[in-house]
């Protein structure tokens, strides 16, 4: 088998390590065992991050529809399954941009959402009676 010596390879993929551990501090960012060890902890962490991201994300929106809900006179999952008995199919992202920006809209499809709710609980009540 023939002998491999690293030089050039090695010497970059050092270089790519201790650019990435740019700014660590003290040893971190000076020897290469310290920061490949602080470079993989870091990657971990953003890799973690950007799925912890959209959960904050989507519990944001569902606070900001809730607050908005609340103030139609509907909690949050009333107006959820209104909506879907309604057969809007607005994901939570478009409808917090519209509880946001324009109350009109969103007390509208609020109301769409009840009414929905009252054909919905009359049916059912009209086969309950059968």
């Amino acid at each position: 088998m023939p002998r491999v010596k690293r030089g050039p390879h090695r010497r970059q993929s050092r270089k790519k390590v201790l650019a990435l551990a740019k700014g660590y501090f003290l040893t971190k960012s000076k020897l290469y065992r310290a920061a490949m060890e602080a470079v993989d902890r870091g990657l971990k962490f953003a890799y973690i991050g950007r799925k912890i991201k959209k959960r904050d994300y989507r519990s944001l929106w569902i606070v900001r529809i809730n607050a908005s809900c609340r103030a139609a006179g509907l909690s949050y999952s009333k107006f959820m399954h209104g909506l879907k008995a309604a057969g809007m199919d607005l994901n939570r992202k478009v409808l917090a941009e519209i509880a946001m920006h324009d109350e009109v809209a969103f007390r509208n499809l609020a109301e769409l959402a009840k009414s929905a709710l009252a054909v919905k609980e009359s049916a059912r009540l009209a086969l309950k009676k059968d």
